[in-house]
């Protein structure tokens, strides 16, 4: 086991931070990158899984005689015939099997589309036609998908991944009250859908008692832990792979029940099967971003110095599990408060269980947060940028720890300088309407802050050198379209000193060393780091066999003192240079195999880690329509070391992008008689599409980190929605007076 909190030693910065080409365009230009329903395989069977049509009660009756006499059906699996599964200890745990309830285990309905039956057969038509012909009765109940539905249970959230969920300092409500000025109100997210462009599916092979399954899923060993603990094998039995995945976001890091029914299909009928969710499967069957209803009141003196924060509120999980959406989280870091209290409350309801939804609870908090701080700013006649800065932390003001380092004023700094916020409507509301060729509008410019914690996890990384010199890394991680393959191969290739076409990265298979769930923006923290850690041990290897050979012109010469210089070993005593192809033949090594586990220790390092940023925004909203368009877009971020620049603004780009669709655009609506999604599909459900996007830009703050990890990266997946919604509704505001609460800003709130 390696240590890899500090950086290595060595030459990195050759290639660190150039914006390269990604690796894997030219495979998905042409076709040649190969998604989890793609893997060929012999005599494959498909299955189609129905869904319930009610949100809450029990079946009667199932009838699928009809179904199994139609062409082409090898079987029809419903809770009455349904194989036996082991139950798992991993259900409920991020990255495993997201629901406490194994699938078709009994007659019980707790959401509408909970899957109830899966037809297979030879073709994908055969199935359709078959599944439609499953004739089912049910005993309904009246659903609860409302938070304020009489009869739904609350109780507190008391216990999530980063510790307890409420936290408090001071006296926050004493505080409040005497607090000369102040704001106190509610905020509400709508429950929102991560709607990938590729939707989930699964494709499992049994060979004996031996399981490969090809899967959309963002934790291959998660994946492969609950696979073998609910069908009762080992799990060097289980081989999971997924080398691309077209877009995640969150809803692919957990294990949904559709894996284990095409599983279990393909064991049943002793065939391959594969399963592909429909879109309207997508909003019922694998999770989405829990709906919040969030109290902000702050309190503060006439010059802006904060004196309490309450920050409380609720938001829904599922009958059968918990998911804590932890919108208070950001809170208790960001503004100096003395006083401060947070909490949380959960709600159950007849919807399938919540899960991680890209910046899982910062998203949804910091609309609330940035827009009480906005409303603050505005009470005191202050610039909302002045009032941050007046309560600026220096160090994380809940834990007292350092940060490993924080940027944030630098960004407001260039943000505004970018967008040119002193050119914005001092008084919210005072602009002139602006003509244009499609009408008048009233403009205006919103901002707000970004944040999103430092994570990584243990990841395992083996590392090849052949005699001619090329290199190859391997890791179970994942190619999600963010750039991973090239990002890898740009670290191992920095490291060694050679030029990036040396370096291969391979990924996407239990057969290749461990790597966690691809989530909390720590990939690249987490992997890379054992990426750069195994290129680091080939080259301290080599050195170390060139100093003991005697065949080696640097025999004798202390490994120490053997440096690389332009991928050439070199020392200041010895005009000799060996390339790693001089290298290996001086050796007479074939070949060279490394491993590099990492192995973190956050708790022993005292400090606060976390990505800052800021987004500056501008809108024009039509007065007579209420309509709102973004026009511009700036956001500065402060994240570490940025390793290849390109790649990093793609994320940005797609972040405030669905920051702004979040914004303006997207809400997930469940009738409250039936329980139904009635908006399930991409026709109904809107997200952006280019013309709703301006040009974005997207800047980075250089910062040096010598504390978080051997690369010094913080991630930067998630941290480009945090805030966006804010910095829209903030927007808004100065444009029009109108406040708006309640997410989406839709016409209908512009007017009220």
């Amino acid at each position: 086991m390696n240590t890899v909190d500090t950086p290595a030693r060595g030459n990195f910065a050759n290639l660190i931070g150039k914006g390269l080409d990604r690796v894997d365009g030219p495979l998905k230009v042409m076709g040649r990158a190969r998604y989890s329903a793609e893997f060929p395989v012999a005599k494959i069977s498909y299955a189609v899984a129905l869904g319930s049509e009610i949100a809450n009660g029990k079946i009667r009756s199932i009838n699928s005689a009809d179904a199994e006499k139609a062409p082409g059906v090898l079987a029809v699996i419903t809770h009455k015939n349904r194989p036996p599964l082991q139950p798992s200890k991993r259900f409920g745990e991020g990255g495993a099997l997201a629901d406490m309830r194994l699938p078709m285990m009994d007659a019980n309905i707790a959401h509408a589309g909970q899957f109830v039956a899966v037809v297979v057969a030879e073709s994908l038509e055969c199935a359709k036609h078959a599944a439609s012909l499953i004739k089912i009765t049910y005993i309904e109940e009246d659903p609860i998908v409302d938070f304020y539905d009489k009869k739904a249970e609350h109780y507190p959230a008391k216990q999530w991944f980063h510790g307890p969920v409420s936290k408090s300092r001071g006296t926050a409500e004493p505080a409040l009250a005497a607090a000369p000025v102040k704001v106190d109100n509610v905020y509400r997210t709508p429950t929102q859908n991560h709607n990938p462009m590729e939707p989930h599916a699964t494709t499992a092979v049994w060979d004996g008692d031996k399981l490969t399954v090809y899967d959309a899923t963002q934790g291959l060993y998660n994946t492969r832990a609950t696979l073998a603990q609910v069908f009762g094998v080992p799990e060097s039995n289980v081989r999971v792979v997924c080398k691309f995945i077209g877009g995640a976001f969150g809803c692919k890091g957990a294990m949904w029940p559709h894996v284990l029914i095409a599983t279990m299909a393909a064991k049943a009928v002793n065939r391959p099967v594969k399963l592909v969710l429909s879109r309207p499967q997508m909003f019922t069957n694998v999770g989405h971003r829990a709906e919040t209803e969030q109290r902000v009141a702050i309190g503060a003196e006439r010059d802006g110095t904060i004196k309490s924060i309450l920050h409380n509120g609720t938001s829904h999980t599922s009958m059968n599990g918990e998911f804590i959406e932890t919108f208070t989280v950001a809170t208790s870091i960001l503004y100096n408060s003395p006083n401060l209290s947070v909490s949380q409350d959960l709600v159950k309801l007849n919807k399938q269980l919540p899960t991680f939804m890209r910046a899982p609870g910062e998203t949804p908090g910091l609309f609330a947060l940035e827009s009480a701080m906005d409303e603050l700013a505005y009470a005191l006649d202050m610039d909302p940028i002045d009032l941050r800065m007046k309560n600026y932390a220096e160090k994380d003001p809940q834990s007292g720890f350092p940060f490993s380092s924080k940027s944030l004023d630098r960004c407001y700094k260039l943000g505004a300088e970018k967008i040119g916020w002193s050119k914005r409507n001092k008084k919210a509301g005072s602009g002139p309407k602006v003509a244009s060729h499609d009408g008048h509008w009233l403009t205006g410019m919103g901002m707000a802050t970004a944040t999103y914690p430092v994570m990584h996890f243990n990841a395992n990384c083996s590392g090849v050198l052949t005699d001619d010199g090329k290199f190859v890394f391997k890791s179970s991680t994942h190619e999600m379209g963010t750039g991973t393959r090239t990002v890898m191969a740009q670290i191992g290739a920095a490291r060694l000193g050679v030029p990036v076409e040396q370096v291969d990265f391979e990924l996407g298979d239990t057969d290749f060393p461990m790597a966690p769930v691809s989530g909390g923006s720590a990939t690249v923290s987490t992997v890379g780091s054992a990426v750069d850690g195994a290129a680091l041990e080939m080259r301290n290897t080599l050195a170390k066999k060139l100093s003991q050979s005697v065949d080696s012109p640097f025999n004798g010469v202390p490994q120490g003192d053997i440096e690389m210089a332009e991928g050439c070993f070199v020392t200041r005593s010895k005009p000799d240079k060996l390339s790693y192809v001089d290298a290996m033949k001086v050796l007479k090594l074939p070949s060279l195999e490394v491993k590099f586990d990492t192995a973190f220790n956050d708790q022993a390092k005292k400090v606060s880690m976390h990505s800052f940023g800021a987004h500056f925004v501008e809108v024009k909203v039509d007065p007579d329509l209420g309509i709102v368009r973004v026009t511009r877009a700036v956001g500065v971020f402060a994240n570490g070391r940025i390793i290849n620049e390109k790649t990093c603004k793609s994320q940005v780009h797609g972040g405030i992008t669905m920051g702004i669709g979040m914004a303006l655009e997207e809400a997930t609506i469940a009738d409250k008689r039936s329980g139904r999604i009635v908006n399930a599909s991409l026709g109904d459900y809107h997200v952006p599409c280019n013309a709703d996007i301006p040009h974005i830009e997207a800047h980075f703050i250089p910062e040096e980190d010598t504390i978080i990890n051997a690369i010094g990266a913080k991630g930067i997946g998630e941290i480009g929605i945090t805030g966006v919604a804010a910095a829209v509704a903030n927007a808004v505001y100065n444009a029009t007076g109108k406040r708006v609460r309640h997410l989406p800003i839709t016409p209908d709130k512009v007017f009220a």
